[in-house]
């Protein structure tokens, strides 16, 4: 998969792009992640990108030559269109199975924002999907596009040692990731649930279970569909109080 972020700060995006369990990626080739200077596709000396809005309003707005002349640039390096995604409070929030279904695509985009955002005849013309990392309001795009590139890599096959890394982790199967415990087996007077030092590896994987869906219950239980509970899940819920029916 190969990544392509329209930025003005590349250098904010490449610091952390380069670290960790990505950059490892990046260096064997796994996933390819490109930072683009929009900057570089302004007219004036000054390599401005913003002006002020019609109708009049506090703040600038980002330009829509230098975003497009970008984009064509991008599309022709690649010799594809590739999906163009706006991260911006006006879109959708982002979700794991969105994030798996990005993670099948050859090629994405991210447009950052910045100012009072785009001129919206970028949107009507190139803009695919709009994308917001949650209800609130960011000073540019870059954090939000940093957050969806690495929710997206991950899923990649290799990026991490195993499937089992995400597939187990909170909100990949619907639910919360039931709670986890290392070394001591002690701390402070509190101990691991004796289960998890049983080495049973069924009765392990019910607690795992349980405690899943008691944790969903308790935080999130907007993510909890009941329907697709086992009559002895809703009654495990029901007698914790967390669940009437």
């Amino acid at each position: 998969m190969r990544i392509d972020v329209i930025t003005l700060f590349p250098e904010m995006c490449e610091a952390v792009l380069s670290e960790s369990i990505i950059g490892r990626a990046r260096k064997k080739g796994i996933v390819s992640l490109e930072c683009h200077q929009l900057r570089d596709y302004a007219f004036d000396k000054h390599r401005r990108v913003d002006d002020t809005t019609y109708g009049g309003g506090m703040g600038m707005l980002m330009k829509a030559e230098p975003i497009a002349l970008c984009f064509e640039d991008l599309c022709r390096q690649l010799g594809t269109r590739p999906y163009l995604i706006y991260l911006s409070p006006k879109g959708r929030v982002l979700t794991q199975q969105r994030v798996r279904e990005l993670s099948r695509m050859d090629n994405l985009a991210l447009l950052c924002g910045h100012y009072e955002g785009v001129d919206q005849r970028v949107l009507d013309l190139l803009v695919d999907e709009e994308i917001s990392i949650g209800d609130y309001v960011l000073t540019g795009g870059e954090l939000p596009a940093l957050v969806l590139a690495d929710s997206v890599c991950r899923m990649i096959p290799g990026v991490l040692s195993d499937d089992l890394c995400f597939e187990e982790e909170s909100h990949y199967n619907g639910l919360l990731e039931y709670p986890q415990y290392t070394k001591p087996a002690e701390w402070r007077g509190m101990a691991v649930p004796e289960v998890l030092l049983s080495g049973h590896h069924a009765n392990i994987e019910r607690w795992r279970r349980e405690t899943a869906l008691l944790e969903t219950a308790r935080l999130r239980p907007d993510l909890l569909d009941v329907n697709t509970l086992s009559d002895k899940e809703k009654q495990l819920l029901a007698d914790s109080g967390l669940l009437s029916y």
